[in-house]
């Protein structure tokens, strides 16, 4: 009897301490607590189950707010009640316990703490704290069962009333209505507990299956009530799937037009409602039919001859609309009609879809300049329309900037043109400007930007070249003669050639990669007496990055007349006056303002050293003004129109220096090559040598 007595009492003892209860009491409980007496308690509860305590004696200190002693209560750290002074029992059971709660499976924590002094002795709290089962039937609104909620200790579970399973979330009562009817040639279909209002959340499939050479034929009841949002949309909904797509929704109480062809063997028929609603849903009748082809073979095409459907063995043929092609071989071609045949199956054969016209991505220069604007990947399809521009602020647009994909697979500008457009170099005009007019002979040192277009030739012979675009340089041939083709190196943006060497300074190195000296300048004479057509072209290696201190010239219009005396203004790093009259080679880029004389002073030539005169031809013209003139190591540079000091843009490549008498002479009188025979034979060599 006394070992049974024992085994009872432990096997109590063990379940009592497996079970979350107990009590929790102020430091010193019953004799009172002392000053800065403090208390720390947490408990945590199992899944299922809450935790509560029942606070049965609170004697505190009162304070505002309890400030100065309290205990404070935590659901989860979130604090659920703060108290202080003294409360009765009925009170503590009626306003104060109900709230010590924690959420289910959540902790409660507690902490107490007193002040420094009391007037009197506090007893403080006691309290018990137990956890107990969470009902979720009846305290969880969102505990999910839509039709009956059982709960037990820990947990709760779902059931369904009889005709309804519980569905895979355990949560959801459906009804059983999936049947595959695969073989039956005519039958019924309806929603469950039709004609009475069809069950929530059905989930319900009906599959029909029959031969492929023919097609199932639906044919609905007008009683038709599937629920619908009052905007039209649907909430419960009933949907047709065959293996060329989904048809439907329908809901509301308009049913799919009868009979309804399927133009399929194989049919699922799929309906789907919510938890709500009283609505009694539809009934059909199936049955079979020869199939037919559809009167429209592919998507954005139109057969001929036209008929609302097509049986066996009859052909059409068919045509794309406009701006779409037939893709017969996985390939875009540009046919646009086909001949198929229905065949006994109800499909078309053979079928190639109509696709759009593609105009590809447009043919954009590799160097970027021209430019889409808003996307790297724009749509490329019929009726997409691109928009191009000058990425650089020192290029405009030459040409239309919007461009429409049309039917024929090309991009057609609002002007009808099919070639893209071009970034043409803004030339001739400079962001800064002379202030006044100098000599090349001791003139005026340029300032950076002024003259842009002017580049320098130290090797293997001092002289100029001007700038015409990113890609050419113009100078004289005599500059350049006997010079190999891609081992001449220019310079530009600077206006002191000390700065060559620096490597802080902005100075642009040019190679050039191509030399095409005139075909009718006579090279290699040792004492010639002519410099007819003295210019030469320059391709550099690659495109010049363009900015405020190098930028190109304008040509001149082809044929321009020269007005005698209008003032240009000529450039050079060539020799100058030093000091005590010595010339001495500048290493400052100057300039001069200097008038065009008449043709007349022009055939009055130097002599050369050999005492021979020089042959003046119409293709050349000469410039000077007292005190200034182009001078030796000046050759190849620009002679330019309108004087660089009026500012009236843009400015024109003129004339090229070319030669003239020695400086000591003091003629104060250049030749200069006249560019404007030569615009022709510029643009065409430029044209030809870039398509080569």
């Amino acid at each position: 009897m006394m070992l049974r007595l024992s085994l009872q009492l432990l096997l109590l003892s063990r379940y009592a301490s497996s079970m979350l209860l107990g009590w929790v009491e102020s430091p010193g409980y019953p004799s009172g607590y002392l000053p800065h007496a403090s208390l720390n308690w947490s408990r945590c509860a199992p899944k299922g189950h809450v935790l509560s305590i029942r606070l049965i004696h609170l004697d505190l200190e009162d304070s505002q707010d309890c400030e100065n002693d309290a205990v404070k209560v935590f659901s989860n750290g979130n604090l659920i009640s703060v108290l202080c002074g003294n409360r009765e029992f009925e009170e503590l059971q009626s306003t104060v316990n109900p709230s010590l709660l924690s959420s289910p499976g959540g902790c409660l924590s507690l902490s107490f703490h007193s002040d420094y002094s009391n007037t009197k002795r506090h007893t403080g709290f006691r309290g018990f704290y137990t956890d107990q089962d969470f009902n979720e039937c009846q305290d969880d609104p969102d505990n999910g069962c839509t039709q009956f909620c059982h709960n037990f200790i820990g947990g709760y579970h779902c059931s369904c009333r009889h005709g309804y399973h519980l569905d895979v979330d355990k949560h959801t009562c459906t009804v059983s209505c999936t049947e595959d009817l695969s073989g039956l040639k005519q039958g019924d279909i309806s929603t469950p507990s039709w004609p009475a209002s069809y069950a929530e959340n059905s989930n319900c499939q009906h599959t029909l299956s029959v031969e492929d050479h023919l097609q199932l034929e639906l044919h609905f009841s007008e009683d038709f009530d599937v629920e619908q949002s009052p905007d039209g949309q649907c909430i419960d909904a009933l949907r047709i799937e065959t293996p060329s797509g989904t048809l439907g929704p329908f809901c509301g109480h308009t049913p799919p037009p009868s009979p309804f062809l399927t133009h399929s063997h194989h049919v699922h028929i799929r309906f789907t409602s919510d938890g709500f609603g009283t609505n009694k849903g539809f009934t059909l009748h199936f049955k079979t039919r020869d199939k037919v082809c559809p009167a429209v073979v592919t998507p954005h095409s139109r057969a001929t001859p036209q008929q609302p459907q097509y049986s066996q063995g009859q052909s059409v043929t068919v045509t794309c609309v406009l701006g779409h092609v037939a893709n017969t071989q996985g390939t875009q071609t540009l046919s646009s009609q086909y001949m198929t045949t229905c065949q006994s199956t109800g499909i078309w054969t053979p079928s190639y879809v109509c696709e759009p016209v593609d105009c590809g991505f447009p043919n954009v220069p590799e160097d970027g300049i021209l430019q889409l604007v808003g996307s790297d990947s724009p749509h490329t399809q019929y009726k997409d329309q691109i928009q191009l521009n000058c990425r650089s602020e020192h290029y405009t647009l030459e040409g239309d900037d919007t461009y429409t994909c049309n039917a024929n697979g090309e991009w057609v500008s609002g002007s009808g043109k099919t070639e893209m457009p071009k970034c043409t170099e803004v030339c001739g005009k400079p962001e800064k400007h002379p202030a006044s007019a100098g000599r090349i002979l001791g003139g005026k040192d340029a300032n950076m930007g002024e003259i842009p277009w002017h580049l320098l030739i130290r090797e293997p012979r001092r002289g100029g070249a001007s700038l015409i675009n990113d890609r050419w340089a113009v100078t004289a041939a005599h500059v350049v003669e006997n010079v190999e083709e891609t081992s001449l190196r220019l310079y530009g943006g600077l206006v002191n050639s000390r700065t060559i060497s620096d490597r802080l300074s902005n100075v642009v190195v040019m190679d050039s990669e191509r030399i095409i000296i005139h075909p009718n300048y006579i090279k290699g004479v040792a004492h010639r007496t002519s410099f007819d057509n003295d210019i030469a072209l320059i391709r550099l290696a690659s495109r010049v990055n363009l900015g405020p201190n190098l930028l190109p010239i304008c040509l001149p219009e082809a044929n321009r007349t020269l007005v005698e005396n209008e003032q240009g203004t000529v450039s050079g790093f060539g020799v100058t006056e030093g000091r005590r009259g010595a010339f001495v080679t500048s290493a400052m880029l100057k300039y001069a303002h200097i008038g065009i004389y008449p043709r007349s002073a022009c055939e009055d030539t130097p002599s050369t050293s050999t005492k021979k005169r020089m042959i003046f031809t119409n293709n050349m013209f000469c410039a000077g003004a007292t005190g200034k003139d182009s001078c030796q190591k000046d050759s190849g540079g620009p002679f330019v129109l309108p004087m660089l000091a009026e500012g009236r843009e843009p400015y024109y490549l003129t004339g090229i220096v070319s030669w003239g008498p020695p400086c000591s002479d003091r003629q104060y009188k250049g030749y200069y090559t006249k560019v404007e025979n030569y615009v022709d034979w510029i643009k065409k060599t430029i044209d030809t040598t870039e398509k080569s």
